[in-house]
């Protein structure tokens, strides 16, 4: 894992940042992704929360979809989640996250090389997602 972030992967998180910021309702979106396809383009998403669990869909998720429906599969250069705080929190920073296993096996997915952006020592660091899901899940045994 890389602890420095380039300028690119610190124009995507920017690019996630801006995507909550605009679009954050307490309870409901509060975590936004913003992907690089391999292509160049940066595609953004923010979560869809539901009042039946399982109807809830991640930022991740969502980033990916509006990437494949708008241009096509271009893979996944990198990707990034960040999360809004809650208006009674305390440290009100937008800050990078994490993606939940199920967002790693989806990314990994749709591309086995690809880039995220986590949380860091004292910031954002970059892995890989085999790094992050190693052991990964296959259909059949290629």
């Amino acid at each position: 894992m890389s602890d420095s972030l380039s300028d690119k992967d610190r124009e995507l998180v920017a690019a996630a940042t801006q995507a909550i910021k605009e679009r954050y309702r307490n309870d409901w979106q509060e975590v936004g992704a913003a992907i690089r396809t391999r292509d160049g383009r940066i595609f953004t998403g923010v979560n869809l929360d539901a009042y039946v669990g399982r109807g809830a869909v991640c930022a991740e998720a969502v980033a990916i979809g509006r990437a494949l429906t708008e241009r096509g599969d271009n893979g996944i250069e990198t990707i990034v989640a960040v999360r809004h705080p809650k208006p009674d929190e305390a440290n009100r920073e937008i800050a990078v996250v994490s993606p939940c296993g199920t967002c790693r096996e989806l990314i990994h997915d749709y591309d086995a090389k690809a880039r995220v952006i986590v949380p860091g020592n004292g910031g954002a660091a970059v892995a890989t997602i085999g790094g992050l899901l190693p052991n990964k899940y296959r259909r059949g045994m290629t």
